[in-house]
């Protein structure tokens, strides 16, 4: 995994990307861990590490929701490895409240089965992208700009 890391750290922004999307997407990833190294060691700007961040991160949650908007549950659970208990625990955190919710997409280990449960809701596109990237975008930044403020105490 180290070595997958570096890998993408040493593509800079678009190793970002790549590092963010697979994390949005329902495989486990750490892409905190590159954005740190990107706006630390590497000194990239925070400001475009935010945003490559988002963006792939967004691209990654995207993915999820047209997942579940196939809604194919044996599809979900055999091949992406969601099981029925987390889209039930997504299911009800989002239940009601509808595609506003895709704001908590950046929550782990529920931030996929809240996309997939919208998707599968068939939640209003734009509302889902929107919302989504909002709390990516927050999310981010604050790690970016954490790091900024760490490095400057140094």
């Amino acid at each position: 995994m180290d070595a997958i890391i570096q890998f993408l750290i040493d593509w800079g922004y678009v190793g970002l990307f790549i590092a963010s999307f697979v994390a949005g997407s329902v495989i486990p990833f750490s892409s905190e861990a590159v954005l740190v190294a990107c706006v630390g060691p590497l000194g990239l700007d925070p400001t475009l590490c935010t945003l490559f961040a988002t963006a792939g991160n967004v691209a990654g949650g995207m993915t999820c929701y047209w997942m579940g908007h196939l809604g194919n549950m044996h599809w979900i659970e055999k091949y992406f490895h969601v099981k029925k208990e987390k889209l039930d625990r997504a299911e009800r955190f989002v239940q009601g409240r509808g595609a506003w919710m895709a704001f908590f997409a950046f929550i782990p280990l529920l931030g996929s089965a809240i996309s997939i449960v919208l998707g599968m809701m068939r939640a209003n596109i734009w509302i889902v992208i929107f919302s989504m990237t909002i709390g990516k975008i927050i999310r981010y930044a604050i790690i970016a700009w954490g790091m900024v403020g760490a490095a400057s105490l140094l």
